[in-house]
């Protein structure tokens, strides 16, 4: 048991995954001296699956942040602690109230507070005094806290806030405050994409004018003070010629730290090129009528406000091949030595995100109909661009399907995501001589490359997979694709 002092509650780094051991803090979004709320976002963390917004347990004073901004830690390490304001004796805190798990991450946290035990012989006046109406009555609990005399001996002593660096008077853009000066600590009022932008850049938030409305920090605001100052004509000394083929900086190499979802990624495709064996096969498939579905579709009234694309119906015909051939939705359960059938389709999305390749999963796909499985698609796609998908919508995936055509690229040989038994790519739309009813025209043209784990897919199941889903997409109407 951990002794601390009495009204000061460490908030623990919790498992926001499944079975997930670290973490990185990337920013945080109070300091020492800061009032905060039960369920207010403190801090952004980075887990091996996506960045997460930590939602505060307690509500009181932020007593100290344990761990700075940049560092990984391992789940269960205190990260910050909150005087709620009971104050008292040093004792044992108890681990009911110190180790709850907070539960909702990506989602709203519920509250996971317990109110303090009143002291045997106690009254309601001293537990008032002690601050247990402070989740009531923020402001009148800080005023009583602050006439209430300091142990002699306290176990733990508040630490005050760094000091922010002046920043320089004549750099600054406008008169508007930088920041607001709360409890001795210097709070920024930016939202998180701007904190992650001004991160990435190496700008200090202490010292960019604000010149949003209220004092809101901007993403212009932090590109302006991102920008280098330029030096007085006088003092420029010629540049050096620089070697050919030098980058601009002059630097030769650019080392970026392995970690977060990148690290992650890395790992699960090289356990899986090594432990599945792959095999791959390709089809070319004329899609012109495809793309006169998607056209006619986005007509619809029960498509209104919904992104309709080719993917759109490359993953409802992928789907409708898995009810045909359900053994192509499997997985190898290599402890149990068995062969797992999914009688569910957990629908994984291949996402380019700047952190790197997340693969979050639809799911249930297989039961919705598909203005759903558009509004869910266009949902998954966004949240993952924008760094937000829940842990939870990574894990569970069954099978996968994954858009190239994006990059301007006709085919390749995807990697299995892990625990899948197959996934299915899909090339650029390209116009391509075609012979059409026995005469050469020009058709839309895509190529689907299939990868399946040779354990639990042969060459026979896999050519009928392929088959099925270039089939539908030739002509997705009379096989019933869209509404079938």
């Amino acid at each position: 048991m951990n002794t601390v002092q009495r009204g000061v509650r460490e908030f623990r780094l919790p498992d926001v995954g499944e079975g997930l051991v670290d973490a990185e803090i990337l920013q945080w979004f109070v300091q020492p001296g800061d009032e905060v709320a039960i369920n207010q976002v403190i801090c952004e963390i980075e887990t091996a699956k996506a960045a997460v917004e930590l939602p505060s347990p307690y509500a009181g004073t932020v007593h100290a942040v344990l761990v700075e901004a940049g560092r990984t830690v391992d789940v269960g390490t205190p990260i910050i602690s909150v005087d709620d304001g009971t104050g008292g004796d040093t004792v044992g805190e108890p681990e009911e109230v110190r180790e709850k798990p907070l539960v909702g991450y990506g989602e709203k946290a519920a509250s996971t507070r317990r109110r303090p035990r009143r002291r045997p012989g106690a009254s309601a006046t001293g537990d008032a005094e002690r601050g247990g109406g402070a989740a009531a009555q923020a402001g009148d609990a800080a005023s009583e806290r602050a006439q209430q005399p300091v142990p002699e001996a306290p176990a733990l002593v508040r630490r005050s806030a760094p000091e922010a660096p002046a920043a320089p008077v004549a750099s600054a853009p406008s008169a508007a405050p930088v920041a607001a000066v709360n409890g001795g600590a210097v709070t920024v009022l930016a939202k998180p994409p701007v904190r992650k932008l001004a991160k990435d850049l190496g700008v200090d938030l202490r010292s960019v004018a604000p010149t949003g409305k209220g004092g809101v920090i901007t993403r212009d605001d932090v590109q302006r003070a991102a920008e280098p100052a330029a030096p007085p004509a006088a003092e420029e000394a010629p540049a050096a010629p620089e070697p050919v083929g030098a980058p601009a900086t002059g630097a030769r190499e650019t080392r970026t730290p392995i970690k977060g979802v990148r690290k992650h990624t890395a790992a699960a495709m090289v356990h899986s090129a090594f432990t599945a064996p792959h095999a791959t096969e390709f089809l070319q498939v004329d899609v012109t009528k495809t793309m006169k579905a998607v056209r006619k579709l986005r007509e619809r009234p029960e498509f209104a406000g919904l992104k309709v694309s080719p993917l759109l119906l490359v993953a409802r015909a992928l789907l409708t091949a898995v009810r045909r051939y359900p053994e192509v939705n499997a997985s190898w359960d290599d402890d149990a030595q068995e062969i797992v059938v999914k009688h569910y389709v957990n629908l994984g999305i291949a996402a380019a995100t700047e952190r790197g390749l997340v693969v979050p999963n639809i799911k249930d796909a297989h039961a919705k109909a598909l203005p759903q499985l558009a509004a869910d698609l266009q949902e998954l796609t966004a949240t993952a661009r924008a760094g937000r998908t829940a842990p939870a919508d990574m894990s569970g995936g069954t099978i996968t399907v994954t858009n190239i055509g994006v990059f301007g690229v006709d085919a390749g040989t995807p990697i299995l995501n892990p625990g899948e038994a197959a996934i299915l790519a899909c090339g650029q739309i390209r116009d391509l001589p075609w012979v059409h009813k026995g005469e050469l025209a020009v058709r839309k043209v895509t190529t689907l490359s299939l990868s399946f784990d040779h354990r639990l897919v042969d060459g026979e199941l896999g050519s009928k997979v392929l088959r099925d889903v270039g089939a539908m997409l030739e002509d997705p109407k009379t096989t019933a694709l869209i509404w079938g």
